[in-house]
């Protein structure tokens, strides 16, 4: 698994399996063009390295140029496609001219080129292209080499570019479509899970959803649900789960675009996990696991001790009140990791060490999912 920008991209085809698609186009322009000189007209900036290795594995006379247009931006064509580097109409009056295509999938950049070099003297033009998606293909116009089809995902690598990363890598990779990772994080006051989930969001582009965040936010200001929660609050109740969980929905639809959530907090209940899991099937999304951060008590105690002398907080200076959270959280958790037990999502993970070292373990588990 490779990370390019926000997206991750999972090995697709090897440097073998491009190697032999290459030579496959070459042997057969060479059956048509072995007894004369064609020039090959590399499409820009994705056909470069194609055209490179073509030019290897072709053991005939032939001349090179190329041409540059664009219609992707991101992940997807724009539609609009733009030519930014013509081929001087002279140079290629009666040839035979060979358009070298790194991919073609829904045509629009192709159209683009049987217009641009029907406007040309050429005696005749033909199409090459490594890799091919015939599912997306509008079929207007005849692909006369295919290197290999493939289906509709996005790749990169070989000269294919993700806003222009990957184009260097020797292998192609395809867009992972199910990254959407989410992640409840348990842990002891003192664990680490907040340090962990910052480290988490940014390599996996999650969004970290802290309850008591959350609360803090929508009281602070003072949000419909937020002063719904406060009325409980002031009288000494438990919010209910429903306006808990209801702020939960409002921070994931807030953040439609990330690859996922690191729920932090919340559920501490086996009722709160069912309402989780009701939410997030609504939106056709799951937990995918549950991660305890295990760590001694006595350790957690002291980090707990020395934090406090830094926070202020009168509950990480005294001991007696660290050990009763510690109670706590063994009785509210003990039904949880039950739970989750049973759905096969729990995994524990020793929190003792390195923070680097802790990461590494967080994300051995994540990468398995």
């Amino acid at each position: 698994m490779i990370k390019l920008h926000d997206k991750h991209f999972r090995p697709f085809l090897s440097q073998e399996e491009v190697k032999v698609a290459v030579q496959k186009v070459a042997d057969a322009i060479a059956a048509d063009y072995k007894d004369e000189t064609p020039i090959f007209i590399g499409v820009l900036n994705g056909s470069f390295m194609f055209v490179s290795d073509l030019l290897k594995a072709y053991e005939h006379p032939c001349e090179v140029s190329f041409v540059k247009l664009s219609s992707y931006s991101g992940l997807t064509s724009t539609g609009i496609v733009e030519t930014l580097l013509e081929v001087p109409s002279e140079s290629i009056k009666g040839r035979s001219v060979i358009i070298i295509e790194d991919i073609i999938d829904t045509g629009r950049t192709l159209k683009e080129l049987v217009h641009l070099f029907s406007k040309t003297n050429v005696r005749e033009f033909k199409i090459a292209t490594l890799f091919h998606k015939p599912s997306v293909y509008n079929g207007e116009y005849n692909i006369d080499y295919v290197g290999m089809e493939i289906p509709d995902k996005f790749i990169v690598g070989y000269g294919l570019d993700y806003n222009e990363l990957g184009r260097n890598l020797k292998e192609v990779y395809q867009l992972n479509q199910n990254t959407m990772i989410n992640l409840v994080i348990f842990g002891k006051p003192g664990a680490g899970k907040g340090t962990q989930a910052e480290f988490l969001k940014s390599e996996y582009n999650l969004k970290h959803i802290s309850t008591g965040d959350v609360f803090r936010y929508n009281i602070k200001n003072g949000t419909e649900l937020g002063i719904l929660a406060k009325s409980y609050i002031d009288k000494g109740d438990l919010v209910p789960d429903e306006v808990t969980i209801k702020m939960l929905e409002d921070e994931v639809e807030k953040n439609a675009d990330a690859s996922g959530f690191i729920f932090d907090g919340f559920p501490r209940t086996t009722a709160q996990a069912e309402a989780l899991d009701a939410f997030l099937d609504s939106k056709d999304m799951q937990v995918n696991a549950t991660v305890a951060l295990e760590a001694n008590d006595e350790i957690l105690i002291q980090r707990l001790l020395e934090r406090g002398k830094v926070s202020g907080r009168s509950d990480d200076q005294d001991e007696a009140k660290i050990r009763n959270r510690f109670e706590e959280y063994n009785e509210k958790t003990a039904p949880l990791k039950s739970y989750y037990e049973g759905k096969n999502k729990f995994y524990s993970v020793n929190g003792i060490g390195e923070i680097a070292e802790i990461t590494n373990r967080l994300k051995a588990v994540i990468d398995k999912l």
